[in-house]
């Protein structure tokens, strides 16, 4: 008896469970690791324990009851990452297409439920066609199982989706519901109906490259946070991500350790262009604040007019929201307000503090964004903001005009610290709208339009442009040299260290979705 059990685990361990050798390489010639594989590279070193292993399908239709295959398409179990407990999943393409059947499910939310249990976090690493056609309603409600679950956890344990395969139909439920999603380039796509459904329905030519790969995932729709190179590049991001978060909602992120040094940096003096609109690039900003080497960026060639990641700062993992002059010179629109809403309250579900840099001229103006919901999109943003009770900090470098100004982590909506550098401008507009409105009479009846306009925009500037009329209200907490903005950066993170927020009891708010 245990010699025949040594022998199954052997031909598992093979991965002989998937569909043969031939089925292997043509996974290999794909570029694609095998379900194994994969988990062999995403865990350390012999930390992997499979539950499961021996699961197999309970269809008799349509002949599949003689092809019952232990493990039925997924690898389940948990193991360790740089020494962290994670549960994990990986589908087995070579097994009916990865496709999920209810043994398929009932395996992966044993572990769900497991993760949730344990406080750990769980990584999917979705390869799969979608539903068993075979088995009908069946596999259908494996799929709720997974999304009431994907639920139940989110805020609880973090969630980490890997898209390395065709994900069809209901397959992409689930990873829109984690907390991040990579997608490998050339071998992955999403979408709910695929391109032949949609040349039925809708008469359009489309391949499922330009439909749902990685590349129309990760700059049109959103979907996706991250793009990979390949199989172990994914890998090697998703362990880079989870390294910026705890555990589960109860934690904090590890704090590396971290001494204090000449923390000033002279390249931030000259960081913003005298001429107001110049633009630069707020990443340079973030290289000069952030710990070397550490600013991991998510989303980034998705709604570009505003940065987010993750970075340390003296060795704190923290979030970074810095709206980016060199996209539409950093307005928020509909996509950049959703892109930010999404990440602040990931960073407050799981005690990551916030940095947020400011240089925004205001929201969007025109037909396109007012009929997209500008309004309610934008307001999702104010509200993540305002519900957010880790540490939060801002940095004003430039502008803050108008209701963008409220919204981008103001201290009248909760930020515990806020700071200006002096070349910040807080008001109601620029200078030239704002001198058009108030001087309107002026201007018309001067003999020299253009010269008035002038001089009332430099009266103005003079009076509102610049960050000590805030700072006298206490809107500003300090307005503070460029070269020594890491420095107090450092210090308030510290001293925001054990802060404890609590918001009023209720059952849940009610965002603006």
């Amino acid at each position: 008896m245990k010699d025949r059990l040594l022998e199954l685990k052997d031909r598992l361990h093979q991965a002989e469970i998937g569909g043969g050798q031939k089925r292997i390489d043509k996974q290999h010639e794909k570029g694609k690791l095998t379900a194994r594989e994969r988990i062999h590279f995403l865990l350390d070193e012999g930390s992997f324990e499979e539950i499961g292993a021996f699961v197999k399908h309970r269809c008799t239709d349509f002949g599949m009851a003689e092809q019952r295959i232990p493990g039925d398409g997924v690898v389940t179990g948990y193991g360790t990452i740089d020494g962290r407990l994670v549960y994990v999943f990986a589908q087995d393409f070579t097994v009916f297409g990865g496709s999920l059947s209810e043994t398929h499910a009932e395996k992966i939310c044993k572990i769900m439920d497991m993760s949730m249990k344990n406080g750990a976090p769980l990584i999917g690493l979705n390869d799969s066609g979608g539903a068993r056609i075979q088995e009908g309603v069946r596999s259908l409600g494996g799929y709720a199982d997974i999304f009431y679950r994907n639920v139940m956890s989110s805020g609880v344990v973090p969630q980490i989706s890997a898209i390395m395969g065709p994900c069809a139909g209901g397959a992409v439920y689930s990873p829109a519901m984690t907390d991040f999603t990579v997608m490998v380039e050339g071998t992955s796509y999403m979408f709910v109906t695929g391109p032949n459904v949609v040349k039925t329905v809708t008469n359009e030519e489309v391949t499922a490259e330009e439909l749902g790969g990685a590349s129309a995932h990760s700059t049109k729709s959103g979907v996706t946070h991250l793009t990979a190179a390949n199989d172990i590049d994914c890998i090697h991001k998703i362990k880079l991500l989870l390294s910026y978060m705890p555990q589960n909602c109860e934690e904090k992120p590890e704090k590396l350790p971290y001494e204090m040094g000449d923390e000033l940096r002279e390249q931030l003096r000259d960081m913003v262009p005298e001429n107001t609109n110049q633009p630069y690039d707020i990443r340079d900003v973030v290289k000069g604040i952030v710990d070397e080497a550490s600013f991991l960026e998510v989303h980034e060639n998705y709604a570009e007019n505003i940065v987010v990641g993750f970075a340390r700062i003296g060795g704190r993992s923290i979030g970074i929201v810095g709206n980016q002059p060199m996209s539409l010179a950093g307005v928020l629109d509909v996509e950049s307000s959703k892109k930010g809403a999404r990440f602040v309250r990931f960073c407050d579900c799981f005690n990551i503090p916030l940095l947020v840099l400011v240089d925004v001229p205001g929201f969007l103006p025109g037909t396109d964004q007012e009929w997209n919901g500008i309004i309610a999109n934008g307001a999702k943003l104010l509200y993540a903001f305002s519900e957010a009770t880790v540490p939060r900090i801002t940095l004003i470098t430039r502008k803050a005009y108008g209701g963008a100004y409220d919204v981008m982590n103001s201290k009248h909506i909760g930020a515990d610290m806020n700071f200006a550098w002096p070349s910040a401008e807080i008001a109601v507009m620029g200078a030239k709208g704002a001198s058009e409105i108030i001087f309107r009479r002026e201007i018309k009846e001067a003999d020299d339009p253009e010269a008035m306009l002038a001089e009332k925009e430099a009266e103005y500037q003079e009076k509102f442009a610049h960050p000590y009329r805030a700072a006298s209200r206490g809107f500003i907490d300090e307005v503070i040299d460029p070269v020594h903005t890491r420095r107090k950066l450092i210090k308030a993170f510290a001293m925001l260290e054990n802060k404890v927020g609590r918001l009023p009891r209720k059952k849940h708010g009610n965002i603006p979705l």
